[in-house]
């Protein structure tokens, strides 16, 4: 029976400390973007609540629209290559969360805000609202912005890409 492996697995990658991880994730994100022609900075640095996380932060003064896409899909697609990338360089490779021009951090914020609005409107009606489709790190986002409310409770309903959360009210 042959077996074929993919090259990138036969090859020899060395255990690294985290400092090392950050250099080869840089390099590699710099390199992917020099590739598609836009020329940023990028910083690697631990996820402030979750330290097994590497958020890789792109920033520049170029027009980066284009690499975040509609409704962030060109970011996700990204992050995804890179996260692929690091995985043929780095035998431990951590997690990764990919951030262009704070898109992230803003997204957040807006999220917090649509959920808290949300919870709001269903704490009133006593009616159950649905949100708009997100990814599973926004519908998470949103779980965990509305955990502490001890008078509703959200559920993720519906297949990708038109998964959404459901904010409920508890009847006490």
């Amino acid at each position: 029976m042959l077996i074929i492996r993919p090259r990138w697995l036969s090859e020899n990658k060395e255990i690294m400390n985290a400092a090392e991880h950050n250099q080869i994730i840089s390099e590699l994100a710099i390199g992917v973007l020099e590739r598609m022609d836009f020329h940023c900075a990028v910083a690697v640095s631990p996820h402030p609540q979750d330290a097994s996380l590497r958020v890789v932060e792109v920033t520049s003064n170029e027009e980066l629209g284009r690499l975040i896409g509609k409704n962030g899909q060109n970011i996700f697609a990204l992050e995804q290559l890179l996260k692929l990338l690091v995985a043929k360089k780095i035998t431990d490779s951590p997690n990764l969360m990919l951030d262009i021009n704070g898109y992230r951090k803003v997204r957040a914020k807006q999220l917090a805000d649509l959920a808290l609005a949300a919870a709001e409107r269903v704490r009133t009606t006593k009616k159950a609202e649905a949100l708009e489709p997100m990814t599973g790190y926004e519908r998470r986002l949103v779980h965990m912005e509305l955990a502490p409310y001890p008078d509703i409770e959200t559920a993720s309903i519906g297949e990708d890409p038109q998964r959404r959360v459901v904010i409920k009210p508890l009847l006490l």
